[in-house]
């Protein structure tokens, strides 16, 4: 029996229950593995609240970092001993001491990359990864809009869009954010509240090619004044709602704007795109030119708070659960 999160009912950070459960051994194709640190991302809110719906009872969490206890046949890139990070589609479970899933999601992970920053890397860097190399390609000169600059992704792909030569703007909600942002990457970085689309066009001298926006429902209209005419969208988080329906003409009288709503694991269907994904991203942190910035850490018993303080923003770049 291992420590695990598990929840029967969506709702509020109080539906999260910290119990034990059976773990097993893996099955063809599976693996055992060991977590020693396991990432907090706002997916995990978008299941934990049901919008995003997940068959009940439900684990949760997708991504971690650890040891590989064990292996089922057929495993072959992997084996026990290895360190490990991942991050995984449904069914969520990275929550727990230790899980069984499928080995597929398993990378090895270098001597030079912590635990801590492994588990803190794989959704946000391969998120970041896909947001500036396939949802839009991203160009030396580009400028660039970055909503929650200061957060787990933004902090990762502000760098990283420094490192391919963009010029990147951030949009963060307080001053003491504005200064991480500014740190990790951003040339100039917003508050809430400010008259982002005024100061979006008269930076970047009349909008830029690409918007990047986790927030939703209270942006979507601003992100689109922020564009220039055949600029894109790339509406890829929720944290204040989701979009609501809209008429297409509102991207005809912006410019003939395009709009796309991604999801990570489109990007890394099949083993040599996450092979690809992290094999850039591990590199960048290696040598330096992308920092891991692991902000919080709690106890997986205090996943309820960890989950208020994310939802209330008091959070600032990455966050892990230490089992």
């Amino acid at each position: 029996m291992v420590k695990a999160i598990r929840f029967e009912r969506f709702g509020g950070p109080e539906v999260l229950q910290y119990c034990e459960i059976d773990v097993g051994a893996p099955g063809p194709g599976e693996a055992r593995i060991a977590h020693r640190a396991i990432g907090l991302n706002f997916i995990d809110v978008y299941h934990r609240t049901g919008l995003y719906p997940l068959t009940l009872p439900s684990g949760l969490g997708g991504e971690a970092a650890g040891v590989v206890v064990a292996v089922g046949a057929g495993v072959t890139h992997v084996q026990p001993g290895d360190r490990v990070a991942y991050t995984a589609p449904a069914p969520p479970g990275s929550y727990a001491d230790e899980r069984v899933l499928d080995a597929r999601w398993l990378v090895r992970l270098p001597a030079a990359i912590s635990d801590q920053a492994g588990a803190a890397m794989m959704l946000k860097g391969l998120t970041a990864w896909y947001l500036l190399h396939r949802s839009y390609r991203v160009a030396a000169g580009d400028w660039i809009l970055l909503y929650a600059a200061a957060g787990g992704v933004g902090s990762i792909a502000a760098q990283w869009a420094r490192e391919l030569g963009a010029r990147v703007i951030g949009v963060v909600g307080s001053a003491a954010k504005r200064e991480l942002a500014l740190a990790h990457g951003c040339e100039h970085v917003l508050i809430d509240g400010d008259d982002i689309p005024g100061r979006v066009r008269e930076l970047s001298g009349g909008g830029v090619p690409v918007v990047y926006d986790s927030v939703g429902r209270t942006t979507f209209f601003q992100s689109l004044d922020c564009l220039r005419p055949h600029g894109v969208l790339v509406s890829f988080g929720n944290s204040s709602g989701s979009v609501e329906p809209f008429g297409l003409h509102e991207l005809m009288k912006r410019g003939s704007l395009y709009v796309t709503r991604p999801t990570l694991h489109d990007f890394i269907r099949t083993r040599s795109d996450l092979e690809a994904g992290t094999t850039e991203l591990f590199g960048l942190v290696e040598r330096g030119r992308i920092q891991i910035a692991v902000q919080q850490t709690y106890a997986l018993r205090d996943v309820a708070q960890a989950h208020r303080d994310l939802e209330a923003r008091r959070t600032t770049g990455s966050t892990v659960f230490v089992p």
